[in-house]
């Protein structure tokens, strides 16, 4: 029988135990232990059924339950001391409050198209929603006045399975968000409040605003599934990273502009400060700067109107964009056109469509003139970008160099801030416990981890195989799981009651499944990886997952042929796959494996941040040097997986990549594991060497991959900086973004009268040496401009066969004659710093204190131009 209407129906807690609600709806319960366990305990069956969420256990109870539970004393005060303590850290000063200055901003937006916080919230499809949640709890911790904006996906990203063949298969269950930790915004009068904007052909898409506590952290969710939409405006947030091109546009129209008007809406009816800083976490939510634009250009604002340049100064001084994405495939891009139908439709009404049209064109030389890139704009919209570890930096530079024409690829200026992990989300209490010191204040971090030193190794060995044993029981229960929606029977499945071994070598590889992660490298010699499992004295066992985009056929390709590996009955005890990967298995696999492998195709990783996890609980790296791990593998903390030469074709490149992999198992990382002797897989004896890798990796690498190192970084590097040089540009009614903006467009229009007319240098001895100083004369014509507007420099190193500078360093020439008609002498000593093939050249830069990078305007004279 089906019901004809559904409805949600609150449970109603008596004074007693009322606060469970407080604790169920704040998501600080998921990094939390004590809240969490207090749920476990209320009922652990029914916790285990409603898989970890307190909000649907506390809908579960009967009313004879929850009676019995308000009357138990020892309950009450547990309850209530839980509350106090969220109460605490709900108020009291953290971090920030206790270290910045009047320069830290009031409140900082931050945009992501994603968050994985926790499983009873999947909004998260994989690494870029994992560290956004990441990113919130942690400025929840630390105290960082951010405020999340996103989107509420109805179903999510899908739920995987596979067919009897090993096919991933994709269901998309609806959710309720009654049933989630979500609070409905509404206005004064009660109705939910409401965001609109304008679509082609006098449609409109509406959404309403949820709300989500990470902690301290506001979280807030756009969701358009209302009956103020038609039934196409309905489902624009149907599914994450769902439908085809025009739905893809809408939802980010949607996350980014409507996203803005939530945070005023959120601001009126909370009294919360208005965000001073906009950090756009990589270009889906991008649309934020053309909404901000547009409220500065309204001249029915209340104050005097901007005009497009003015509020594009404003808009960029205060705006972060972050870059995820090592390859131009990764990033958005639509039909030109596309956008400038949505446009036209009155989206923005005070804004040039053509102005919003040249923010995302690829004006690159190998650009796609009918293309809308979104990454382009992110950058256009923002004065401070970076990317998300010092190798992704240098990738990003070097893929965005074509924007910057005439500077090199290390000039390009957009940083690099290495992603983080929230450590008590990802820690397993039992190594929190052993390893790490409780934290005081702001002590520095490194000194907490020195406490895995004093841990005896026979103890930190019975931990890590504990966490192994848990790992194989919850392997087991999935398996089995697993092979039931296969189709498979209970008389065929007796054999998943022996799958692993807590006494066996386990390593983990858990991610997204695109083919440049490479799921199946280790696929490459399936005789020689059989051997590597079989081995009678030093076995590996391998427990891998991932999902493939469901349009990704090639990556739905390579999970069948990993999975029909893993169903041959000679190794199934050895290796698995285990479908639908989410943070809720990621807690025990992180902590229950004893290396990570990760072989994707350098440099097309970005940061990858899963080796992260597993390193904060014990787990040693095997990983190919890319990412993260390029910059924090130190020779003892794991194994680098070395890369083939990059003329090598594909095959040939995955032959080599593979064979060193086998090469490092067999050679290096089993015997490490199992002693010399190889008599270890029966638990004797501790392989002392082993341990001392696992001790220097918590030691070392636990303060540098906690996002706490991330997002002091992010504080002191983007957000300051920005905070700083946003309220500059609103002072008083915007006059310095007004003034910036004249002076960039005088700039402009003068800058192809700027030339380096000719060079010379006195003191050029016909055999100079190391410490000889040069005086470098530089003639420039500036036409309109005068020398305050520009920066001379010499540049000078070690140059190449081609005259191309290396080893570079600069200098300015100051002004020294006007020589009239435009014409200015600039002049400065350079001295001989190195031997060998020497060089240098000289170049014209516009000059502002407003500018937050020489390279920022894309503007440059060299001087053999």
């Amino acid at each position: 029988m089906k019901a004809i209407r559904r409805f949600t129906v609150r449970t109603v807690l008596p004074e007693s135990i009322a606060p469970l609600g407080r604790l169920a709806r704040n998501l600080r319960w998921s990094w939390h232990k004590p809240t969490e366990d207090l749920f476990t305990q209320l009922s652990p069956r029914a916790w285990e059924a409603v898989h970890g969420d307190p909000v649907k256990l506390l809908g579960s109870l009967t009313r004879e339950e929850i009676q019995q539970l308000a009357q138990d004393p020892d309950l009450v005060a547990r309850v209530r001391e839980l509350d106090a303590d969220l109460q605490t850290y709900l108020h009291e000063p953290h971090w920030y409050q206790r270290t910045q200055g009047p320069d830290a901003p009031a409140a900082i937006a931050y945009f992501s198209a994603e968050y994985g916080i926790t499983s009873a919230l999947p909004q998260y499809s994989g690494g870029l929603g994992i560290l956004a949640g990441d990113h919130l709890k942690t400025a929840s911790d630390m105290g960082i006045p951010v405020l999340g904006v996103g989107l509420f996906y109805q179903a999510g990203y899908f739920k995987q399975s596979l067919s009897r063949d090993g096919w991933q298969q994709e269901t998309y269950p609806v959710l309720d968000p009654d049933e989630l930790p979500l609070t409905l915004l509404r206005e004064a009068d009660g109705t939910p409040a409401r965001v609109r904007l304008p679509l082609p052909d006098g449609r409109t898409l509406a959404a309403q605003i949820w709300r989500a506590d990470v902690g301290r952290v506001p979280l807030l969710l756009l969701d358009s599934n209302i009956p103020d939409n038609d039934d196409a405006a309905r489902t624009v947030t149907d599914r994450l990273y769902g439908g085809g091109s025009d739905h893809r546009l809408q939802q980010e129209l949607l996350l980014g502009m409507g996203g803005t008007r939530a945070l005023r809406i959120h601001s009126r009816l909370t009294g919360a400060p208005a965000p001073e800083v906009f950090h756009c976490n990589e270009g889906h939510a991008g649309f934020l700067g053309i909404e901000r634009v547009q409220e500065l250009m309204n001249p029915g604002a209340g104050r005097q109107p901007m005009t497009w340049d003015e509020a594009l100064t404003a808009v960029r001084a205060a705006t972060v964009f972050t870059t995820h994405t090592p390859v131009p495939a990764g990033i958005d891009r639509f039909e030109r056109a596309q956008v400038e139908h949505y446009f036209r439709a009155g989206l923005t009404p005070d804004v040039p469509v053509d102005r919003v049209l040249e923010l995302g064109a690829e004006t690159c030389p190998d650009g796609d003139p009918g293309k809308f890139n979104m990454a382009v704009m992110g950058l256009r919209l923002a004065q401070r970008a970076n990317g998300v570890a010092k190798l992704h930096g240098s990738v990003s530079r070097s893929m965005f160099q074509g924007l910057w024409q005439g500077f090199d690829a290390d000039e390009v200026p957009i940083t690099s801030v290495t992603n983080g992990v929230h450590v008590p989300s990802w820690i397993d209490p039992l190594v929190w416990d052993l390893a790490v010191e409780p934290e005081e204040n702001d002590a520095e971090p490194a000194a907490r981890w020195r406490k895995v030193y004093d841990v005896p190794d026979t103890e930190l060995w019975a931990a890590r195989r504990g966490l192994r044993e848990r790992l194989v029981l919850d392997v087991r229960e999935r398996l089995r799981a697993s092979w039931k929606k296969r189709g498979a029977t209970d008389a065929e499945l007796g054999w998943t009651a022996s799958v692993l071994d807590p006494d066996v070598l386990t390593i983990g590889f858990a991610r997204r499944v695109p083919t440049y992660k490479r799921l199946t490298l280790m696929l490459r010699d399936p005789e020689r990886l059989k051997r590597r499992l079989l081995d009678p004295r030093r076995p590996v066992q391998l427990v891998v997952a991932g999902k493939s985009h469901p349009a990704d056929e090639m990556g739905k390709r390579m999970i069948q042929d990993l999975v029909r590996f893993t169903d041959d009955p000679e190794v199934r005890h050895r290796i698995v796959f285990l479908p639908n990967y989410d943070i809720a298995m990621a807690r025990v696999l992180f902590p229950g494996c004893d290396v990570w492998l990760n072989n994707p195709l350098r440099p097309l990783e970005a940061c990858g941040t899963s080796g992260m996890k597993a390193a904060i609980n014990g787990g040693l790296n095997l990983s190919v040097l890319d990412g993260w791990w390029d910059e924090m593998y130190d020779g003892q903390n794991g194994w680098a997986i070395p890369t083939a030469d990059g003329k090598a074709s594909t095959d040939e490149r995955d032959d080599v990549e593979a064979a060193a992999l086998y090469e490092l198992l067999e050679h290096h990382v089993a015997p490490r594991f199992y002693g010399e002797s190889g008599d270890t897989a029966g638990g004797e004896p501790v392989p002392h060497q082993w341990l001392a890798m696992v001790r220097h990796t918590l030691a070392t690498l636990g303060p540098r991959v906690s996002s706490r190192r991330m997002l002091t970084d992010y504080v002191q590097q983007l957000y300051i900086p920005a905070c700083v040089s946003g309220r500059r540009a609103a002072a008083e009614d915007g006059a310095a973004a007004r003034a910036t903006a004249h002076w960039i467009e005088r700039v402009r229009r003068a800058w192809p009268e700027v030339h380096v007319e000719h060079v010379d240098a006195q003191g050029v001895h016909q055999e100079p040496q190391i410490g000889d100083e040069l005086r470098v004369n530089a003639y420039v014509r500036l036409g309109t401009l005068s020398p305050e507007d520009v920066t001379v420099q010499v540049g000078y190193g070690r140059v190449s066969e081609s005259d191309h500078l290396h080893e570079r360093s600069s200098a300015e020439l100051a002004p020294a004659q006007d020589l009239g008609e435009g014409r200015h002498l600039f002049s400065g000593p350079l001295t001989i710093d190195r031997s060998g093939p020497f060089g240098y050249t000289v170049r014209v830069l516009p000059c502002s204190s407003e500018l937050a990078d020489p390279a920022e305007l894309a503007l440059v004279r060299n001087a053999a131009d």
